[in-house]
């Protein structure tokens, strides 16, 4: 499997629009962000978990011509803003499978109605098939078993996904014990990590690295990262050895 990190800043993105902080004006292009997203790759198979408002961008950087299928974590904008930008692929392939808690479903039912009306379609519209997520629910993606991990972002429910030996989480704050065993064993975890300071609904580097040492993967990564959390090139230097800032366009494999 590959995984190729599309984004991973936070909502606002690394420059965010107007700042003067130092990391925005870096010319370093590991401290520039697109929103969090990451590309699953395996036997001819593509799926993203999450598709935000760079989901355009993202996919034409990397020429993903086919699309098989959307995970969601949680229904925030900057991890569902670009569904508009699946229509592309509906015009090539039909509906594009997408897999979703129902809460979030329900909500990209408001947001993006057109989208899901049974009658009367909007020509040009795309259109999906919903799969809903059930925690404690596996579930079969291209031939793979995806295991949803329930997690909290302050007091709102996200999902994160272990795929064999990979474990993505992200926007996540609180993570059960028995959530924690379904990660045990993971080779490659990616995990959150937004800034230095503490943060009401999200892990910031400390809590972050605790939370990898409960799970003890071989390798981590953090992401959804902004600008408060430093350069790119220092803040690596700080991390223990087996951990590493991601960055966009970064691809691992396992």
């Amino acid at each position: 499997m590959k995984i190729t990190f599309l984004g991973t800043g936070t909502s606002q993105g690394i420059p965010v629009i107007g700042s003067t902080h130092p990391v925005c004006l870096s010319n370093d292009p590991k401290d520039k962000r697109l929103r969090v997203a990451v590309l699953l790759s395996w036997n001819g198979h593509n799926y993203v978990i999450d598709c935000g408002p760079d989901f355009r961008q993202q996919m034409l950087t990397h020429k993903v011509t086919k699309l098989d299928g959307i995970l969601f974590t949680h229904e925030h904008a900057d991890h569902t803003a670009g569904i508009d930008d699946i229509r592309p692929y509906f015009f090539r392939q039909g509906d594009i499978p997408i897999y979703a808690h129902e809460r979030v479903l329900e909500s990209l039912k408001v947001r993006f109605d057109y989208i899901f009306a049974d009658d009367d379609r909007y020509p040009g519209a795309p259109a999906v098939e919903v799969n809903q997520i059930v925690n404690n629910s596996p579930f079969e993606i291209g031939g793979l078993l995806a295991v949803p991990i329930n997690a909290y972002h302050n007091r709102l429910q996200v999902f994160g996904f272990r795929i064999q030996d990979f474990t993505y989480l992200t926007d996540v704050k609180s993570v059960e014990d028995k959530e924690i065993d379904k990660i045990k064993g993971t080779k490659v975890l990616v995990i959150n990590a937004l800034r230095k300071e503490a943060h009401h609904s999200h892990f910031n580097l400390e809590e972050a690295l605790d939370f990898i040492g409960k799970v003890k993967p071989e390798k981590a990564y953090l992401t959804h990262i902004s600008h408060l959390l430093g350069f790119h090139r220092e803040v690596e230097k700080e991390l223990p050895q087996n951990v590493h800032l991601a960055f966009d366009n970064l691809q691992i494999n396992i």
